[in-house]
């Protein structure tokens, strides 16, 4: 279910209506709601992807309490692999099977062996590269004991399944969502006109500038040979101007959104074409995928300690994990390095 279709204009206010004139009373009660409600809004594209998010979510809950009672440094260790391998494991199936397969029999071709393998049929899960890092930082930071593990499954499949950014993100923390949880949530009208507000400013930034942008970028695009270094100059200017549309404008959906429930989810974007430098700019751009990157995987491999060369290396690293993560192709590894 797409945020600027007539299925989610129908949708948002019967959820709306359902959680605070009905449930209002009993919070775990809104809280299924949300899970039955975020389990409708992505099985409305394909119902069969939901076993994908409701075994993470069972994985997690279930390693997340094994930490809480596990003091052997090993075993503990191992618990946090099964989570790691699991949802990456899943991840890389969907997301990644064929580009390795292909370049498997690209590599063997090349010193003159036949290798023959079917590529499989394989459909992308939305918003399975959201979720997965959403769920991966609840257990790191079990595992980290920066959070304590939750004995409410409920609100954990809130947490994982939370509609309003579980296709496009922002990418939230354990830390910072979830407790959001546990609290009774009351109505407060003046956070409902701010979300209100913010969701039609993202569907001017969806409908009006990234969709009509891209019309301009696509005709450039597809017929580069046709044109003057100048206009496809100003083709990558309505490039950026849709991509930026397209991203922060869902972005601001699903943080509107969130306020209409009483929820407060992080800022994704900040202004990044107004950034001085590069640097600024990947602080401005994605903030909750770029955080997530520098939190869980930059600073375990050492961040900026160790000398320019170690800060080099994990920037690296980090820059071309972004990349592939971004998609299968070897387009976005170049582009991350």
């Amino acid at each position: 279910m797409l945020f600027n279709s007539l299925d989610f204009a129908i949708f948002l206010p019967i959820v709306f209506v359902l959680y605070w004139f009905v449930t209002n009373k009993n919070l775990k009660l809104q809280n299924l709601l949300i899970v039955v409600a975020s389990y409708v809004f992505y099985g409305w594209w394909d119902w069969r992807f939901l076993s994908l998010i409701l075994f993470s979510t069972l994985v997690d809950y279930t390693v997340g309490r094994k930490l809480r009672d596990e003091n052997n440094g090993s075993r503990r260790l191992l618990l946090l692999w099964t989570s790691i391998i699991v949802n990456l494991g899943f991840l890389g199936f969907f997301k990644y099977y064929n580009f390795f397969l292909d370049n498997f029999i690209e590599a063997f071709s090349f010193f003159g062996y036949v290798f023959k393998a079917g590529s499989l049929q394989i459909i992308l899960p939305v918003g399975i590269s959201f979720y997965t890092f959403q769920t991966l930082s609840y257990t790191i930071d079990v595992y980290k004991k920066k959070l304590e593990p939750t004995k409410d499954f409920i609100a954990f499949a809130a947490f994982v399944s939370f509609f309003p950014q579980l296709v496009a993100g922002p990418i939230e923390r354990a830390t910072n969502l979830l407790p959001q949880f546990y609290k009774k949530r009351t109505f407060d009208s003046n956070k409902a006109i701010d979300g209100l507000k913010q969701i039609l400013w993202g569907l001017f930034k969806k409908v009006v500038i990234a969709d009509n942008a891209a019309q301009f970028a696509n005709e450039i695009f597809n017929n580069s040979g046709d044109y003057s270094g100048s206009t496809l100059f100003l083709g990558a200017l309505f490039f950026a101007f849709q991509i930026y549309g397209d991203f922060s404008g869902y972005s601001d959906i699903a943080i509107g959104t969130s306020r209409l429930f009483g929820f407060n989810l992080m800022k994704n974007f900040a202004f990044p074409y107004f950034s001085r430098d590069i640097a600024e700019f990947w602080r401005r751009w994605h903030i909750s995928l770029s955080t997530w990157f520098r939190d869980y995987l930059y600073i375990p491999l050492g961040g900026s300690r160790g000398g320019l060369s170690m800060k080099i290396r994990n920037t690296f690293i980090i820059f071309i994990v972004s990349g592939f993560w971004h998609g299968a192709n070897w387009t976005f590894i170049v582009w991350g390095a």
